[in-house]
């Protein structure tokens, strides 16, 4: 009876998983193609997939975000005292333990059940300037920019809600965010999450399914993260790229030969120049999309 109590257990966190991949990549694909198209990138069939927390930004957002909203009276400096405690030991650590990510962001939500996206969107733009700005790695923000120059998309994958990933990823001048989608009613949110949080084996999905909608080949994609708890989204694409890794990731990707970036220290400051990330097919893959595009 517990062999099969567990069976559905693994089975209803894939299929959460799932729902949250697929809620993410609509909700990311929605909020590019509903603004002006911008000119066509010459390789449209390749993308980058860049982790937020420890990987694009020094720390996890959501605790920047948690510090902004009880700034604005959103909860208590004794609630924030916990979001505080999960950054100490995410700092120190620089390990993600999945379970307190869950309960940091389902606290995070329930506190802005009954507030309006459009409040949280204009208050998440706020606390961006504040707090997230100036703790943007910028190694990884080269990394980022060298796949933007060679005409390739670039994503954040986070669990973080994704319109605080979408307003990270304009402010970076990147394409979009995929993020954890929390239900809205006629524009309010319900304090509840579509699916689950986008972490772990949801990520994977919402690289798929984003793919999938934009007509990416991951075989030419690039995904980079410093969390083990990544592993799944690293899997899927041609090319994983360890940054700023914790020890699993790091010994994970030393068995399997993938590159290692780390900007945590002057002693490996990492050059950025003809990028061995960018696959060796690159460029003949930016003037097969480019002709393709023409055709269109």
């Amino acid at each position: 009876m517990s062999a099969w109590r567990g069976r559905d257990k693994c089975q209803e966190l894939e299929r959460l998983a799932t729902l949250a991949g697929e809620a993410s990549a609509e909700a990311a694909h929605a909020r590019v193609v509903s603004e002006p198209a911008p000119p066509a990138p010459p390789d449209l069939t390749a993308a980058a997939f860049f982790d937020v927390d420890n990987t694009m930004m020094m720390g996890a957002s959501i605790f920047y975000f948690a510090r902004g909203l009880a700034a604005r009276k959103f909860f208590t400096s004794s609630d924030l005292a916990g979001f505080v405690w999960g950054q100490i030991k995410f700092r120190l650590g620089g390990r993600e333990n999945k379970e307190d990510i869950k309960t940091h962001r389902e606290r995070a939500l329930s506190f802005v059940a009954g507030r309006t996206v459009a409040e949280l969107t204009s208050i998440s733009e706020e606390i961006y300037d504040e707090l997230m700005a100036d703790k943007i790695w910028s190694g990884t923000r080269a990394l980022a920019q060298m796949h933007l120059d060679a005409g390739q998309r670039v994503w954040l994958v986070t669990a973080t809600p994704i319109e605080l990933a979408t307003i990270i990823s304009r402010r970076l001048g990147l394409t979009g965010a995929l993020g954890t989608v929390a239900e809205t009613r006629d524009g309010v949110y319900t304090g509840r999450l579509v699916g689950d949080l986008l972490h772990g084996r949801a990520k994977a999905h919402a690289v798929r399914a984003l793919a999938s909608r934009e007509g990416l080949n991951l075989k030419r994609c690039t995904a980079y993260s410093d969390s083990a708890n990544d592993i799944p989204m690293l899997s899927v694409v041609g090319t994983a790229v360890a940054v700023n890794p914790d020890g699993g990731l790091r010994d994970v990707a030393r068995a399997r030969g993938w590159e290692i970036r780390d900007f945590r220290t002057g002693r490996k400051a990492a050059k950025i120049g003809v990028p061995s990330v960018l696959g060796a097919g690159a460029l003949a893959g930016a003037v097969a999309a480019g002709m393709a595009y023409r055709r269109r």
